[in-house]
Formats: structure tokens, C-alpha cells, sequence
């Protein structure tokens, strides 16, 4: 095809327009080697959008490959279809997945938060699931800054305002600040939702001739590049780029969520793909080159907010709420009409061919011909070994020697649980969560029984009595990642699987958040490898396989650098019976406090160590998979047992906040003893890993012991008792219940409000 047959009313291309589009002078010549010409300005934003980072993965990809995606529940491919899926028994599946939208949120927190929240939705019910919870993962800078206090409350109002309207319960989450989120703010979104087996959609194109329709809301010059946007480092210009953040519209999303899953339970949907990074020309060229069709779309039928739109722009626009819907051929007018009494847009705009090209026509005029194949991931997109290198802080991080930090006395000891208690790292979330509903629905098990996860229940209308929930959590300490990625993205991975595990849920499979600065730094890119290694091996030893998830790179500014490496961990287990679910809250003074798990001399990484004696250089905090493996194991034994009060594992901010996170929901104390063979620093508030807090009734003491010292072998020990009021350490009242409260529940309140 000559040049004069493809018409946008624009020169050529150069070099120069690849580059400021994103795409390298190698990547330019060779998509002008896949075309057999000089691409068009279309042509080349087309390029641009789906070679990003953000959509093609190519500096991830070769490392994703090794990730562990295999297991009897798997029902997906892993990054296959709109989310991951998994069997959870009784023809049912869990549909789940998280997303980042950290770059849109760093320049409009509120409209960027919101749309990442709606933008996971609809990744799950495209699948056909309906979506019954939401978690989210956020990390922001300094909190005494005014920018991120900014951030913070516009990302958590985004999240609030878009979730309660919708009405999807947010169910928990994680907040995590330090100063290397400063300009780049991390926001992670994460969403479940529950599917019979055989009735899940695809995202695929298949049959000549059937109908390609665009439905939801109109399209506008909202997003436009977004993906893009999200594949370059944050500069003192992006602001200039607020066109590429989108504005989302939770109720229009509501009835959209309703019409997708009515059309989906016709039977006559062939394929439904999201309109998300990419817009249109993501859908159309992912759902056609998964079976190898292709699509002639008209342009002029698509519905806009705007008038006169380049067709460019009508590609590339990131508007929310919309899908990109395949119908069988003579089906047209049911689809029509359910979507006619929803009041939503829903417009043919093309049919499927055999060409395996995308031919789009704007005003009678072919403006693009490309071969969806060469367009996306694992087809024609390129895939790059970057070159890694270990940094320098690496090694100079594992010189750290305890014993250059001085033990905490008595006197000190109360002043560092008054700091962890009151850190906004540690204190209750309290202030953001009660800015969701996280009720609505009323399927929520942990509202009124605070649990390491968060555990819903499975509604079921052809069997009202049932009683399988699923627990959920996101999980990563981006602390000890940055400290060391090959064993804090096991710590990641094993902390996840023991919340879920400590809320008697059986760990199913992972769902990732891969956040890190900029691929072409060899440094930030061994950090990358070494967490991907390192999930790989965790993942395999909780035979919790990875369904999919995201990579965010260029999350870096030229003032900070990059972020903490930040490889968010979302996992998913199962409660077959409601009464495995298991609290983390003591239940009644006078019952026994056991640590189990092995305490050692170890304070590295620990919040503790990093920001109360503000010793920013050491390892990632002892850790063993073995010895983290087994505890897991002991646990299900232990709630299995029926013995267990409560449940809670040890980890920011040690031992002693374990306790007191565990004795303030119902407003109790405790009484617990340190152990002479280790500084009380550590044994108190160091982080070492695999180890958790349970209270028993006295009466059950004898069995506990019976059971893990005999049956199981697994290391524990008495530390104390249940009480009415006060946190009590060695015989010293080290906090009263009231101040502790005080401290805990309302310090985050105090600091943003």
C-alpha cells in the first residue's frame, strides 16, 4: 500500500516526532520495516501507545516469563485475559487483579485515584464476574509536606467517592510514606469478584463479519497518551500532561457494570475487552490478535464528547467507561436493548474480518492499516534484556551491625511505643477507612472481627446458605525490598500468605504490583530482576501461582530518584468453613499470649531502627522460606485445632505493636515478659520475620503445648496474659489503654486533618 492511500492530513513522521512520542530510532525503523513504509502520524502514535511500557511490557516481559503461573486452580492464562481467574470449588471462580495509576495521580490525585478504582472494576466484571471487593496499596512522601498531604487527600477521597458509588465494598488496604515517594506517589488498586465457571468472557475477536460495538460513555480527548505518559520519569513539564489523566464517572460505571454482565449471560457476546490504557486501539488490536482476525472500525461512529476529533485522538483517547464489545452476527438488536434500558451509549463502529489487520476510517478516508499482530504483547512488540547492575548501597547496607546501636532502657522503651504506636506507618488507618463503605453489600466478615485480611463472603442465589469466603490482602514492605529485592520480595510474598493464613483462609494465587523506577537504569533494574526472582521463589513454595497483574516503571524524578522498589504482592485465599475465620483480636482478660516463631537478635530494616534511632543503612530483616513455611503450616494446625482466641502476625513494628494491635480493638491490656537471651530492642520491636502472636483460654494451655511441641515441633513460647487495661512489659506499665487509643486510633486523623 502506497503512502497516498493512507490519509490524516499530516506530513510524514521524522525521527524527531518518534522521539517525542516515546518510541526509539530502532523501534521507528522497525516499524517502518512491518508496514513496508513511513508510518503516518496515526500510524506512529498507534505504535507509540502500544510499544509503551505500560502496554507492551517490553523491558518486563522476559523476566514476567519466569514467574511461576501454574496450579490445579489456574483457569487463565496468566495476562491473558482482563484478570486473573481461579477455581474456588462448587462451579464458582474468583476473578481478580490490581492495577497502578501512580502517574495520573501524581498531577490530579482525586480524578487519578478515582479512574484506577474504576479501571479494576471493569477488568473484572468484563470477565463476567461481579466485583465484591476492593483493597488498595498507597505510598506517599513525607507527611508533613504540604504536596503529600495534598496527595493523600485526593487520592483517598478518589478512591472513597468513585468505590462508595459504585457500591463495592473497600475492604482494606495498606498506607506506607517515606520520603522516596515524594514526587512520585504510588497508587495501587485491587479488585475481586466471583464468576460461574462457564460463563466467563473473553477478550477476543473472532468470526467474519460479526459486529464490533463500542459501548458505555462517549468518548473524549480525556487520557489521550496516557499510556505513554505513564512510561516516562515525572519532570517539572509533566503538568503539561493533564490532558493524559482521565476523569471517571462512578454511576455511569454502576449501569455499565449492570448492562456488561446482562449482556454476558445472553451468550451472544463473542468478546469484551476494557477500554483502558490505549482506548480503543488497545482493544481492537488485543482482541483481534489473540485469535488472529482482524477489524475494519469507522471512526465516525464512535460517539464524542468533543467535536472534530483527529482520529488519532478518538485511538488513543482514555476515556472511562467504556468497552469494546464483539457480538454474534443477528444478535445485534438483544444487545441493542439491554443496552437502550440502561441508557447507555452502545454503537456499532466496525466488524470483524480476516485480514488480521486493523483498517480505521475517518470522514470515508483509511487514516490507518496495521497488522494487529505486531502491535502487542508477545506478538510484534519488542521485548528488551536491559542491563543490570548491582548498586553500590547493596553491599555498604549489609555492613549494619547491630551492636553499634545502643539497647533501649526502661525509660526509652515507652518512648519508642509511643512513636511506633503514633507512626504513620503503624497507627490505625481509621482516618481513611472510614471514608469508605466498606458494608455495602453487606458480605463483609471483618468489619466487627478485624482479621490479617479481609474476609467477604461468597453470595450465592441458588444457594442462600452458603458459606465459602474469600479473604484478600496486599502486602509489601518497600523497605526491606530497597534493602535487599531478592529476599524482601519473599518477605512480600510470605507476608501476604500469612495474613491470609493467620485469617484461616488457604492461600490460593497472586495478583502483582510491580513498581519501579526507570528500566534503563541498571541499577533500578537489578532491583527489578532480583524481586522477580525472589517472588518466583516464594510463589512456588506457597504454591501460590501469579495470574497476572502490572508493571509500573519510570516512578523517579530527577529530585528524588527512583522510589523504594515497591513489588506489591495482592494475594487471594480461600475459607471453606466460617469458623476458620480467626481474629486478630484478643477476646477475654486472663487469656494466654504466646509467640510463635523463633524471636531473634535482629533489628534491620525494622521502623524502629529506620526512623526512631534514624538509621537508614542495613539488611532486609532475618528471614528464612523454610522457617516461614513451617510457621504457615503450624498455624492452619493450630486454627484447624480450634484452640486459637486470636491470631496475629508479627511484623511492622515488631513484637510489642503485634500485641497492642491485638489488645486495643476490645479495649483490653496485657502483661508480657521479654526473654533475657536477646536485646530487648529486638526481642520488642525488631522485625524479624515468621513469627506470630495467638492468645488461648488457660484451659486449652496444655494441648497448645502438646500440640506444638510434640506434633509439630514449632518453636514458642509463653510471654503473658490478657488483662482488663494498660500494656504492661517486664512489670513496667509501659502505655495506659487509654493513651494508646488516643495514640493509635486517632494520630493519622490528627496529622491530615
Amino acid at each position: 500500500m502506497s503512502n497516498t492511500e493512507i490519509q490524516d492530513g499530516n506530513a510524514l513522521p521524522t525521527v524527531e516526532t518518534a522521539r517525542k512520542l516515546g518510541v526509539l530510532p530502532e523501534e521507528f525503523d522497525k516499524i517502518k520495516d512491518i508496514l513496508g513504509r513511513t508510518p503516518n502520524f496515526t500510524e506512529l502514535s498507534i505504535f507509540s501507545v502500544m510499544w509503551s511500557e505500560h502496554c507492551s511490557y517490553k523491558n518486563s516481559i522476559v523476566w514476567l516469563k519466569t514467574l511461576p503461573k501454574e496450579s490445579d486452580r489456574m483457569l487463565a492464562k496468566a495476562g491473558e485475559e482482563n484478570a486473573g481467574l481461579v477455581d474456588i470449588g462448587d462451579g464458582l471462580a474468583c476473578s481478580f487483579k490490581i492495577e497502578s495509576h501512580n502517574h495520573p495521580s501524581a498531577l490530579e490525585p482525586y480524578q487519578g485515584a478515582a479512574t484506577g478504582v474504576g479501571g479494576i472494576n471493569r477488568d473484572i466484571f468484563t470477565m463476567g464476574a461481579r466485583p465484591i471487593a476492593q483493597l488498595n496499596s498507597l505510598r506517599f512522601g513525607n507527611p508533613e509536606l504540604a504536596k503529600t498531604k495534598w496527595l493523600v487527600k485526593g487520592v483517598v477521597k478518589g478512591i472513597g467517592d468513585y468505590g462508595n458509588a459504585f457500591g463495592i465494598p473497600t475492604v482494606g488496604g495498606e498506607l506506607f510514606f517515606d520520603e522516596s515517594y515524594n514526587t512520585n506517589p504510588l497508587v495501587n488498586a485491587f479488585s475481586a469478584g466471583i464468576v460461574e465457571i462457564g460463563k466467563v468472557a473473553k477478550a477476543t475477536s473472532y468470526g467474519v463479519g460479526n459486529p464490533v460495538y463500542i459501548v458505555g460513555s462517549a468518548t473524549g480527548k480525556d487520557g489521550i497518551h496516557g499510556a505513554t505518559f505513564a512510561s516516562e520519569d515525572i519532570t517539572d513539564k509533566s503538568n503539561e500532561k493533564l490532558p493524559a489523566v482521565q476523569v471517571g464517572d462512578p454511576f455511569m460505571e454502576k449501569l455499565l457494570l449492570e448492562a456488561t454482565l446482562e449482556i454476558i449471560a445472553t451468550g451472544d457476546v463473542i468478546g469484551i475487552q476494557d477500554m483502558g490504557a490505549a482506548g480503543i486501539i488497545c482493544s481492537t488490536s488485543e482482541m483481534s490478535a489473540k485469535d488472529g482476525f482482524g477489524m475494519m472500525i469507522d471512526l465516525d461512529k464512535v460517539p464524542t464528547r468533543q467535536a472534530n476529533m483527529h482520529g488519532w485522538e478518538i485511538l488513543l483517547s482514555e476515556s472511562q467507561e467504556r468497552m469494546l464489545v464483539v457480538v454474534e452476527k443477528g444478535k445485534e438488536e438483544n444487545i441493542q436493548a439491554i443496552f437502550d434500558k440502561w441508557d447507555l451509549h452502545c454503537m456499532q463502529i466496525g466488524e470483524v474480518t480476516d485480514s488480521k489487520r486493523l483498517h480505521f476510517y475517518q470522514h470515508g478516508e483509511l487514516i490507518a492499516d496495521v497488522p494487529a499482530h505486531d502491535l502487542v504483547l508477545g506478538g510484534g512488540a519488542p521485548q528488551y534484556h536491559r542491563a543490570y547492575t548491582e548498586p553500590a548501597y547493596f553491599e555498604e547496607f549489609k555492613k549494619f551491625d547491630t551492636n553499634a546501636v545502643k539497647d533501649v532502657d526502661a525509660a526509652e522503651i515507652v518512648t519508642v511505643a509511643e512513636h511506633l504506636l503514633s507512626h504513620p506507618n503503624i497507627c490505625s488507618r481509621q482516618w481513611v477507612s472510614q471514608q469508605y463503605d466498606s458494608m455495602v453489600g453487606t458480605a463483609t466478615r471483618t468489619t466487627n472481627a478485624p482479621s490479617d485480611a479481609a474476609v467477604v463472603r461468597i453470595r450465592d442465589v441458588k444457594r442462600p446458605n452458603y458459606n465459602k469466603s474469600i479473604a484478600m490482602t496486599v502486602d509489601c514492605n518497600s523497605r526491606y525490598v530497597n534493602a535487599d529485592p531478592f529476599v524482601g520480595t519473599q518477605i512480600a510474598v510470605s507476608e501476604a500468605a500469612r495474613n491470609l493464613v493467620c485469617s484461616g483462609a488457604e492461600p490460593l494465587a497472586v495478583t502483582n504490583n510491580l513498581n519501579f523506577g526507570n528500566p534503563y537504569v541498571p541499577e533500578v533494574y537489578w532491583q527489578f530482576v532480583e524481586a522477580v526472582k525472589g517472588m518466583s521463589k516464594a510463589c512456588l513454595k506457597f504454591n501460590t501461582p501469579v495470574t497476572g497483574g502490572n508493571v509500573s516503571f519510570y516512578n523517579q524524578s530527577s529530585d528524588d530518584g527512583p522510589v523504594f522498589p515497591t513489588p506489591t504482592i495482592g494475594m487471594i485465599g480461600l475459607i471453606e468453613d466460617p469458623e476458620r475465620q480467626t481474629t486478630l483480636a484478643f477476646q477475654e482478660s486472663g487469656d494466654l499470649i504466646y509467640l510463635v516463631g523463633a524471636p531473634k537478635d535482629d533489628i534491620a530494616s525494622s521502623e524502629y531502627l529506620y526512623s526512631f534511632r534514624e538509621v537508614k543503612k542495613s539488611p532486609a530483616p532475618a528471614f528464612d522460606l523454610e522457617e516461614e513455611h513451617s510457621l504457615q503450616e503450624s498455624l492452619k494446625a493450630i486454627i484447624s485445632s480450634k484452640m486459637a482466641s486470636s491470631i496475629h502476625d508479627v511484623s511492622d513494628g515488631g513484637l510489642f505493636v503485634a500485641v497492642a494491635e491485638a489488645a486495643l480493638p476490645n479495649n483490653l491490656g496485657f502483661q508480657i515478659a521479654t526473654d533475657s537471651n536477646f536485646r530487648k530492642d529486638a526481642y520488642l520491636f525488631g522485625e524479624a520475620q515468621s513469627r506470630a502472636v495467638v492468645s488461648i483460654k488457660p484451659a486449652m494451655q496444655g494441648a497448645f503445648q502438646k500440640l506444638l511441641g510434640e506434633a509439630l515441633k514449632t518453636p514458642h513460647a509463653l510471654i503473658g496474659q490478657v488483662t482488663n487495661g494498660g500494656f504492661v512489659v517486664d512489670g513496667q506499665t509501659i502505655i495506659a489503654s487509654e493513651k494508646a487509643q488516643e495514640l493509635y486510633n486517632g494520630s493519622l486523623g490528627k496529622l491530615f486533618s
